[in-house]
């Protein structure tokens, strides 16, 4: 009976994950990005392709102070999927290939039923999402290095950020074997992040660290007002990052940085 009601408390708890970045500590190496394509099984983008046609998961934008030369500055803005709370990717989704998934707040993509309709893209107000153009390809022996916890996806299917869902996993069944019903885990971009600059943290708790993160004053979310509610934050203590961060973010006039 002991054994039973542990393991009811262990699914009765709900998580809720995200993440604080610290803008003004990001450099803009694009370490989180190669870590985000090496996590999650992304092949070498063939010669054909273009920015429109490329999946890139995770994307690092450049951000410029509209100041004269020299006092310019610049900053850098990783963005992904913003995990939001009332997804409009979800409401869109015909094939309900998409799903929040009550139990780790994670907005899932499940490519098994997706058809490409693409009408979670145009929903998606922070151009998180990516369709996926071409089969994979690696190079001859570079399938050895694929990542077992993820499943490599077909074309014809649409991709993006599930918060290194394959890394929940594990975590979830240490937690299991070990007796516990705390989960904690990185994320691939977290865990590659030189500056640390990328936090992750569960919402729900009001112990975990990221609460004082999220409390802070310089602490801001994109385009609060549209009401999708999402679990990412940044931090600044600059205003003028504050601003154009959420101008280009509404207006797609980023200079993106790829790694």
């Amino acid at each position: 009976m002991a054994a039973g009601a542990n393991e009811m408390k262990k699914t009765n708890r709900k998580y809720r994950y995200g993440m604080v970045i610290d803008l003004d500590a990001c450099t803009g190496c694009g370490a989180c990005m190669v870590a985000c394509a090496a996590e999650n099984n992304l092949a070498p983008a063939p010669a054909k392709v273009t920015d429109r046609t490329s999946i890139t998961l995770m994307r690092v934008f450049q951000v410029k102070e509209p100041a004269p030369m020299p006092a310019r500055k610049t900053a850098f803005v990783p963005m992904m999927c913003m995990q939001c709370d009332d997804p409009p990717c979800e409401h869109v989704c015909p094939q309900q290939a998409v799903e929040l998934d009550p139990r780790t707040g994670i907005v899932d993509q499940m490519v098994q039923r997706c058809f490409g309709c693409r009408y979670c893209m145009a929903a998606c107000p922070f151009h998180a999402r990516y369709f996926n153009w071409f089969d994979p390809e690696w190079p001859a022996g570079m399938e050895q290095t694929l990542n077992p916890a993820v499943a490599p996806r077909m074309r014809g299917v649409v991709e993006k950020c599930d918060l290194c869902h394959g890394r929940f996993h594990e975590a979830q069944d240490r937690a299991a074997m070990e007796g516990s019903d705390n989960i904690t885990y990185q994320p691939a971009c977290a865990e590659a992040c030189p500056a640390q600059a990328i936090r992750i943290g569960d919402l729900n708790n009001p112990d975990d660290p990221i609460q004082v993160q999220i409390g802070k004053p310089e602490t801001f979310q994109f385009l609060v007002k549209l009401g999708t509610k999402p679990k990412m934050y940044y931090q600044s203590k600059h205003d003028w990052v504050k601003r154009l961060a959420e101008r280009d973010s509404a207006n797609g006039n980023s200079n993106r940085r790829d790694a």
